[in-house]
C-alpha cells in the first residue's frame, strides 16, 4: 500500500474547523507570467477553507482513500520520537510546507528507504537536503508560484507598517489611549524614500511593481540586470553589488533565497554601513540576516525597524529574541499561507499526487529535482552550509528559479 505523510501545521486553538470572514475568495485562473493555476482532476474542498493545518488536511483525505492510499497528517515533528520521523521510513510521499517545515536531512532521507516523492506545499524547498534527494533518486516538487503574490502583498504591508508605526499606534488605542504624539513621534511618508529590493523573480519583481505607485525611488539587486523595458517600466536602478546598495536605501526588501552569498548577509558591518533608521523587511529566510545583529541594530537605533515572519529554527522558540526586540513587526511564517494561497497550493499537491499515482509526468515548472538532477536539468544540487564555496551563476541562477524568488 502506498502511504503519504503529510506534516502541517497544528489546527486553531479554538478548534477546526474556524469561522470564516468571507463565503468565498476570488477565483484566479493565471499567474502574472501566463501559466495556469494548478489544474487537478478534482478537489474535495471549498476554496477559501482552512486546508494547510492537520485537520484540514489540503483537501487531500478523500482524494487519498479513495485510492487506498495510507494517509498520515501530523504536526508533531520535532526528534526521532516524533510522529514524522516514525512514519517517515515506510512513507513513499512526504508533503510539508516552508511554515512548518518537517527538515529532511541527508540522515533522514537515507533511512527513507521507500521514499520516492517529496512534495511542498507551496513554495521554497529549502527544507529538503537536495544533494541526498538527488543521490536517492527522489523527486522534489512544488507549486510554483502559488504563493508568492501573498508573499509580496505582506512585504509591501509590513514595510509600511513599520514607516508608519502603525502597530505602535494601534496598540495606544488598545490600550484606551489616545496620545496622537507618541503615535507620529516615528511615523512617516514613504512617499520619496529609496526603497531597494534584493532578488527580483517573482517575489521580488511583485514587490517593485506593487511599490511603483507610491511615489518610491526603486533600487534593487540580483545576480543578472532585468531587461530594459522592465527597468523602464518599473523606473528601476540596478545594483549589481547589493553592499553599495544598501548604504543609499531607507528601506530594504529581502526577497531572494538563502544560498552562500545570502546566508547572514545583514551583520553587524552590513547593518552599520545603512543609513540611520533604515528599515529591513524579511519574508525570505530567517538565516539570511545575523539574528543578533538584528537586535543590536535595533536597540542602537542603527536600523528603525525590522519586520518579517521567516525564523530559524521553525517554529521558533520561545525564547527567541526577536519577539521582544524593540520596533519590530513580526508575525510566525504565514504571508504565504493565506487563505486565498492555500486553495492554489492544496489544489498543486492534488495535481502532483494525482500524476504520481497515476504513474503521469509531473508539470516541469512544479519539478525542483528529478532523476538525480536539479529541476530536470542535469545541473548539480546542493544544500548550502555556513562558510560553502558560492555556487557558479548558472547553479545560483537555478536555484533563484526553483525556489521561486
Amino acid at each position: 500500500m502506498t502511504k503519504v505523510l503529510a506534516v502541517l501545521y497544528p489546527d486553531p486553538v479554538d478548534g477546526f474547523p474556524p469561522k470564516y470572514v468571507r463565503d468565498d475568495i476570488p477565483k484566479i485562473t493565471h499567474y502574472p507570467d501566463g501559466s495556469t493555476v494548478p489544474t487537478p482532476e478534482g478537489i474535495d474542498f471549498k476554496p477559501g477553507e482552512l486546508l494547510g493545518s492537520v485537520s484540514g488536511g489540503l483537501g487531500l483525505k478523500k482524494y487519498l482513500e479513495s485510492k487506498g492510499v495510507e494517509f498520515v497528517v501530523t504536526s508533531d515533528k520535532e526528534g526521532p520520537d516524533s510522529v514524522f520521523e516514525k512514519e517517515l521510513p515506510t512513507a513513499d510521499v512526504v508533503i510539508s510546507q516552508p511554515f512548518w517545515p518537517a527538515y529532511l536531512t541527508a540522515d533522514l532521507i537515507d533511512k527513507a528507504k521507500k521514499l520516492k516523492l517529496a512534495i511542498t506545499a507551496g513554495i521554497g524547498s529549502d527544507h529538503v537536503d537536495l544533494n541526498a534527494a538527488n543521490e536517492h533518486n527522489i523527486t522534489v516538487a512544488e507549486v510554483t508560484y502559488s504563493n508568492s503574490v501573498s508573499v509580496a502583498e505582506a512585504e509591501v504591508m509590513q514595510l509600511l507598517a513599520l514607516v508608519r508605526n502603525f502597530i505602535p499606534a494601534h496598540d495606544i488605542v488598545k490600550a484606551g489611549g489616545w496620545n496622537i504624539a507618541d503615535a507620529v513621534s516615528r511615523a512617516y511618508d514613504l512617499e520619496g524614500m529609496t526603497v531597494g529590493v534584493i532578488g527580483a523573480g517573482r517575489i521580488g519583481r511583485a514587490v517593485l511593481e506593487r511599490l511603483k505607485p507610491f511615489g518610491v525611488k526603486l533600487v534593487y539587486n540580483q545576480r543578472h540586470q532585468l531587461p530594459d523595458e522592465v527597468e523602464n517600466e518599473l523606473g528601476l536602478t540596478y545594483f549589481p553589488d547589493v553592499h553599495e546598495m544598501v548604504k543609499v536605501v531607507d528601506a530594504v526588501v529581502l526577497a531572494a533565497p538563502l544560498h552562500a552569498q545570502t546566508y547572514h548577509l545583514f551583520n553587524d558591518e552590513v547593518l552599520a554601513t545603512m543609513k540611520r533608521g533604515a528599515y529591513i523587511v524579511n519574508n525570505s529566510r530567517g538565516e539570511e540576516v545575523d539574528r543578533d545583529a538584528i537586535v543590536r541594530a535595533l536597540n542602537s537605533g542603527q536600523i528603525g525597524g525590522y519586520s518579517g515572519d521567516v525564523w530559524y529554527p521553525q517554529p521558533a522558540p520561545k525564547d527567541h529574541p526577536w519577539r521582544t526586540m524593540p520596533n519590530e513587526a513580526m508575525t510566525p511564517h504565514m504571508s504565504g499561507t493565506t487563505l486565498s494561497a492555500q486553495a492554489r497550493y492544496a489544489a498543486g499537491a492534488r495535481e502532483i499526487l494525482e500524476d504520481f499515482l497515476e504513474d503521469k509526468p509531473i508539470r516541469p515548472e512544479y519539478l525542483i529535482a528529478q532523476g538525480g538532477s536539479l529541476a530536470g536539468t542535469g545541473a548539480k544540487s546542493y544544500t548550502v552550509k555556513k562558510g560553502e564555496e558560492t555556487p557558479g551563476s548558472e547553479e545560483a541562477e537555478k536555484l533563484s528559479k526553483i525556489y521561486d524568488f
